[in-house]
């Protein structure tokens, strides 16, 4: 019983056991540069779009292992719209955003129009959007770059939140807000197992939960601490804990986004139950438009200019995140938590092999051998719970 349990939790934690196992590795070369305060920040910065699009992903995903290619793309587009409105044309940063947002938000309804009500593969719509936003791009940057971005432009997506506090050689109003969210999390957590045992639901054990809740815990603040012998938090950060919030919860907790799960583990069936399955695939492409519209405000902010070559290949890091997280190459599994496991996974790789001054082609054949090896994991698990049913 103690090996089918501890094999359980194996299978359950196969990423996180991963990150922890890589992190290690990475933290004993160089002297640990990885874990610099600077370096921990950078992790945050130069991931933050793949922790936003790979969230959109995700519900594309779990529509049947449909993924979209356009979103690199889609990316530069907006940031080129943004770039000539804000800093060629003088518009005001408030009204340049929101029009950024509608933007990226019509290209994916666009796209869904096609993938939901005319049926062509989301493959050849969105490739065909890649190679489409990716040449309006040139035409509306005309190959140049346009920078810089206006100072309260940048204080949104690119600064830091200022140090309430005030102590020298340490960002407490940073360190207390991980404080705060280690409270708010064990407060979560037991208030959720309280409900569902007053609704006789089955728990976990008391004494694994403690674990789980104290090992998450430590987590946060060391991370917390790290940033705060930096800068303090980065407004990106905030950018990206807002997006996971809202999508876990739109995921696990309410009526659409089970149809995600629905569509994905059976759209006969969740068709005839009388949910409007067309509507389903419209919905998970407009809505990765339109985080792809804020991958974008991030992404130019942290570059600060719009240039022709931004996105390349983001596709591929949302795409990896999502599958090294867990989501499956059938569709119907994989969560908003997993797919942010799969993406710092891949950050603290790319990280460590850049400090570690690795040839960027090697960098690309690891990242590659470990999206294969994600990908069979799913594969191979899944044909043996069918063989065992």
């Amino acid at each position: 019983m103690g090996n089918i349990k501890i094999s359980e939790v194996i299978k359950k934690y196969t990423m996180v056991i991963a990150l922890v196992v890589v992190t290690i590795f990475f933290a004993t070369q160089k002297s640990g540069a990885i874990l610099l305060p600077q370096n921990v920040t950078n992790l945050i910065a130069q991931n933050a779009y793949v922790f936003i699009l790979a969230t959109g992903m995700l519900f594309c995903i779990l529509t049947g292992g449909n993924i979209d290619l356009s979103v690199g793309s889609v990316v530069c587009f907006v940031g080129a719209i943004g770039g000539q409105l804000m800093v060629n044309k003088g518009m005001n940063v408030y009204l340049a955003i929101l029009i950024m947002i509608l933007i990226g938000t019509l290209i994916g309804a666009w796209q869904g129009f096609w993938i939901a009500y005319v049926r062509i593969p989301p493959f050849i719509v969105t490739l065909a959007g890649m190679l489409i936003f990716r040449g309006l791009s040139n035409v509306v940057l005309q190959g140049l770059t346009i920078a810089p971005m206006p100072d309260n432009y940048l204080e949104l997506f690119n600064n830091y939140v200022p140090d309430f506090i005030g102590m020298e050689g340490l960002n407490m109003t940073c360190f207390l807000a991980g404080v705060i969210a280690c409270v708010a999390y064990v407060a979560v957590i037991i208030w959720g197992r309280k409900q569902k045992l007053s609704k006789g639901y089955a728990v976990e054990p008391m004494g694994g939960v403690a674990v789980k809740m104290a090992v998450i815990c430590v987590v946060i603040l060391a991370f917390m601490y790290r940033l705060a012998q930096y800068k303090g938090i980065p407004n990106s950060l905030l950018w990206v804990i807002i997006v996971i919030a809202v999508y876990t919860y739109i995921a696990s907790k309410t009526t659409v986004g089970r149809y995600f799960y629905a569509v994905g583990g059976n759209e006969k069936a969740t068709k005839l139950s009388g949910i409007n399955t067309n509507r389903v695939y419209f919905l998970a492409y407009a809505n990765m438009g339109f985080l792809s519209a804020i991958a974008a405000l991030v992404v130019v902010a942290r570059l600060n200019s719009a240039n022709p070559t931004a996105g390349t290949n983001y596709e591929m890091d949302a795409i990896g995140s999502c599958f090294i997280g867990g989501a499956s190459a059938y569709g119907g599994t994989g969560t908003v938590p997993g797919v942010i496991i799969g993406a710092t996974l891949m950050g603290v790789i790319n990280l460590g092999m850049n400090i570690m001054g690795v040839d960027a082609n090697y960098q690309k054949v690891v990242k590659g051998a470990v999206l294969l090896v994600a990908v069979i994991f799913d594969v191979v698990s899944k044909r043996k719970s069918f063989i065992a049913k």
